[in-house]
């Protein structure tokens, strides 16, 4: 492996999903993170099995092409990750649009249940980190995860140059 790539996957970007519960969300997730070498964490409880027909479908072959990481809680997922790296939560109501704020190697991208979003206190804990994605229509509930999550992180890559694109477009 050649030093760009070593640097770039140690460097990369993360997608944090906190007790995801629709697999298909979660499988186009992973085919997000297979596609832009995004780390994926799932933090437990889970609403499916990891061997669920509708999330490897959605997922599609990609699975082996991505580098994920099943936790047990919150507080295992946090206390394992490198001290130097920052925290984005992305839920309704933040401080910041996701496009005002300035993204770093190592970032991770932190959202909540399909049902519930984020829990209040961890958000109102963070609130310089607390993002949200503009909505102009009130009448609109919210956006699907999947979507929420591809809009942030391609910003983020964005801003950092698109780093390890591949030239070919399928």
């Amino acid at each position: 492996m050649s030093n760009f790539w070593k640097t770039f996957l140690t460097n990369m970007l993360h997608i944090v999903l906190l007790e995801p519960e629709i697999p298909p969300n979660t499988g186009n997730i992973a085919r997000l993170c297979a596609a832009t070498h995004t780390q994926l964490h799932l933090i437990e409880p889970l609403g499916f099995r990891i061997d669920d027909t509708t999330l490897r479908r959605a997922g599609m072959d990609y699975w082996q092409h991505v580098t994920w990481h099943r936790w047990p809680t919150w507080q295992a997922f946090d206390a394992a990750r490198s001290p130097r790296s920052r925290l984005w939560f992305i839920e309704d109501g933040g401080r910041h649009r996701y496009s005002d704020v300035q993204f770093a190697d190592g970032d991770y991208l932190v959202f909540g249940r399909e049902t519930a979003g984020l829990p209040q206190p961890l958000i109102q804990a963070h609130p310089d980190q607390w993002l949200r994605i503009p909505m102009s229509n009130p009448q609109a509930r919210s956006l699907n995860l999947s979507n929420c999550a591809a809009l942030v992180l391609f910003e983020a890559l964005r801003q950092l140059g698109f780093p390890g694109e591949s030239k070919q477009c399928q």
